[in-house]
């Protein structure tokens, strides 16, 4: 899958209740890498832990664009994943330890975390990694399918069959993570390999979008193939501020044009 082979067009917004932006994106078609971030630890902190992040990753990817299977250190390769998996699961662990590094640096930052979710397109696909509770979308013929499992704390008791999604939604600890990128121990980081195919568009947001705005309406508005890529990201943006806008809004929105 050649990099260029996607259309793509990405908004993020503040939100109707934050003075700050603390998601933070990549958009890189050169090396086939989209990225979103969101950023915890408050003002700054977080601005700082997705901003981090999202540059360790790119530059990761960038580096290692035409490299063999021995360009994942300082870790090992895993023989049961492809390249750009092995390649995506080491930028996210390194983006962990630039974390570190930052907070090192400056005690002002001590608490401050990141989740991320990525798409790397491949020769033969592309790769999704996430940690965190950002999501990836795939609308497939007018149907949404999230491709991400988010690690939260309200995910973990819906899939335990103790919350509904509904109550989920509403529930006080809604915002709990129990997975991100926060320079700890070396993450364990969700890969899934995909085939594509063409007219399939990819969602990458941040939790302003879905916390507020129902799969139903998402894949609506994302299946109206008559709106430009940037009308779309904007209308997703505009429905979670209709809804009240309570978080820091980031949507990058993919389509395959190819093979």
């Amino acid at each position: 899958m050649s990099p260029t082979s996607f259309s793509w067009a990405v908004s993020s917004d503040p939100g109707l209740r934050r003075s700050s932006n603390e998601d933070s994106h990549c958009t890189r078609p050169d090396i086939g890498l989209y990225v979103v971030a969101d950023g915890m630890g408050g003002h700054v902190a977080g601005e700082v832990a997705s901003r981090v992040a999202v540059e360790a990753i790119q530059q990761f990817i960038q580096e290692t664009t035409g490299a063999d299977k021995n360009r994942t250190w300082p870790f090992p390769f895993e023989p049961a994943l492809s390249l750009a998996a092995n390649r995506l699961k080491a930028a996210f662990r390194l983006a962990n330890r630039r974390i570190a590094s930052t907070i090192a640096d400056s005690q002002d930052l001590r608490g401050m975390a990141t989740t991320a979710s990525a798409l790397l397109a491949a020769s033969d696909g592309v790769c999704v990694a996430h940690v965190g509770d950002s999501r990836v979308y795939v609308l497939k013929n007018s149907t949404l399918e999230q491709l991400t499992h988010d690690h939260s704390w309200v995910e973990e008791q819906v899939r335990a069959g103790t919350l509904t999604p509904v109550a989920a939604r509403q529930h006080p600890w809604r915002n709990v993570v129990t997975r991100a990128l926060s320079g700890g121990e070396d993450p364990e980081v969700d890969v899934r390999e995909i085939t594509l195919a063409r007219g399939e568009r990819y969602l990458l947001c941040s939790d302003g979008l879905f916390s507020v705005v129902g799969d139903e309406r998402i894949a609506a508005i994302l299946s109206d193939r008559a709106a430009p890529l940037d009308q779309v990201c904007a209308r997703l943006i505009a429905a979670a501020n209709a809804a009240g806008g309570p978080d820091n809004i980031t949507a990058l929105v993919l389509e395959v044009n190819a093979p």
